[in-house]
């Protein structure tokens, strides 16, 4: 474990062209936003699947345009992430081209990676059938990205600004870089992520507040 973490990535043959996981739809056209509150300031984050794609280790990706938003509307955080699902229904993470703001310009690019540069590695973000207990490497480079997600609950039930879920699938996120920091993500049947909570380590939530699928 750790260090030596490998994932068992399937061959790029077993990756579909749709990223259609109920609990991480990613149609391209998809549009959500969140609001919420990190180190006490407010701050909005926007979602959309674009229709680009970008090939990594020979797995053709669905990139994902994420931008944070602070309190005043300025950009604080302008993330492109990239994912693929195999056609068993997992959904693989492959990286992200993350850069954060200050005053209009990038002041950070700390995060960033990509599966197959440097030693870094796909990680699962969704299971096809997620089970109670079950845990995943959800990123991996190490020193900087090594986040892991354990499943919690399979039937919640959760209600934010933009309207109430249930059959939630809970999942508990920690990483070994920062031990005192657990986070729950609440991820709803054909919606996805509804609500992230830190619950330890940090004050920070994050509830949708709209959901637009694709025209």
């Amino acid at each position: 474990r750790g260090h030596t973490y490998r994932p068992d990535l399937p061959p790029p043959e077993d990756f579909v062209a749709v990223i259609d996981n109920p609990y991480m739809p990613f149609m391209p056209g998809t549009r959500t936003v969140f609001e919420g509150v990190s180190d006490g300031q407010r701050e909005r984050n926007v979602v959309v699947v674009t229709d680009r794609t970008k090939v990594i280790l020979g797995v053709t990706t669905t990139v994902v345009h994420d931008r944070v938003f602070s309190a005043n509307g300025d950009l604080a955080e302008d993330t492109f992430d990239w994912y693929a699902q195999d056609r068993f229904g997992n959904v693989w993470y492959f990286g992200e081209d993350t850069a954060e703001y200050d005053n209009g310009k990038v002041s950070s690019t700390k995060g960033s990676w990509e599966a197959g540069v440097a030693g870094a590695q796909p990680g699962v973000v969704m299971l096809a059938q997620p089970t109670v207990g079950e845990s995943y490497h959800q990123e991996f480079l190490k020193g900087e990205a090594e986040d892991v997600g354990t499943v919690v609950a399979i039937d919640d039930r959760v209600s934010v600004p933009y309207g109430s879920f249930d059959r939630v699938v809970v999942t508990e996120d920690t990483t070994p870089l920062e031990p005192q920091i657990l986070e729950h993500k609440f991820y709803a049947p054909g919606t996805g992520v509804v609500l992230e909570r830190v619950l330890r380590g940090g004050q920070e939530v994050s509830r949708l507040v709209s959901y637009t699928p694709p025209s």
